[in-house]
């Protein structure tokens, strides 16, 4: 079982990645989010579930272990394969997945591709009581909307998963969201291009900020 992989990118491009791990090119198909921060020639780490099926070995990958563990927790309920449980966590946050479920509001994994209303249903049964939603956000956070802080934990994940350090990650993404308008503030891509921007071009940065 490989349950993760650290190494060189090779390449990064829809939802794909290439690492290079002691000379062997693992593919791995992840989330936009992940693709979008990686960089070819930078390293990185992602932890991984391998689907074996007859005529493959798929490896599917996050940047951080709650999107694996949910990932996992998705691929075991009917009806739900491990192309569209990617779907869901490309989509949405590990929280957010924990709400809906505790809400009972499948609406939000409808809106995923191949997952239709039975299984989206399904979804919400069979996770629930399985994940823990976030507990109600306290005074230092209560301006920034429940989509926001869903953007924010994905770019964080993305940015701390590339080795930047979850201080110089925080401070860079509350400031690009501070200055960017809500529309734009909901769309994980921005903000994760725009924190980069900041943090700079190099990993180093992250680490002396």
């Amino acid at each position: 079982m490989i349950s993760s992989l650290r190494g060189p990118v090779l390449a990064a491009a829809g939802t794909t990645l290439v690492l290079d791990v002691g000379g062997v090119g693992f593919q791995v198909n992840t989330t936009p989010a992940l693709v979008l921060a990686s960089r070819e020639g930078h390293e990185t780490t992602v932890h991984t579930s391998l689907i074996v099926r007859e005529d493959a070995l798929t490896l599917f990958g996050f940047g951080t272990r709650d999107e694996l563990d949910v990932f996992e927790l998705l691929i075991g309920v009917t009806g739900v394969g491990p192309r569209s449980a990617l779907g869901v966590l490309s989509a949405m946050s590990p929280s957010q997945i924990a709400t809906a479920i505790a809400a009972d509001d499948d609406s939000a994994f409808r809106k995923v591709s191949g997952i239709g209303p039975k299984t989206a249903k399904l979804i919400t049964l069979s996770l629930a009581g399985k994940l823990i939603a976030p507990r109600v956000a306290d005074a230092a956070s209560d301006t920034v909307s429940a989509g926001a802080r869903g953007v924010s934990e994905s770019v964080l994940a993305a940015l701390t998963g590339l080795g930047w350090t979850e201080r110089a990650a925080s401070e860079a993404v509350d400031e690009v969201l501070a200055e960017l308008p809500e529309a734009d503030a909901a769309s994980v891509p921005a903000v994760l291009r725009l924190s980069l921007a900041r943090l700079g071009p190099s990993q180093q940065s992250g680490r002396t900020r």
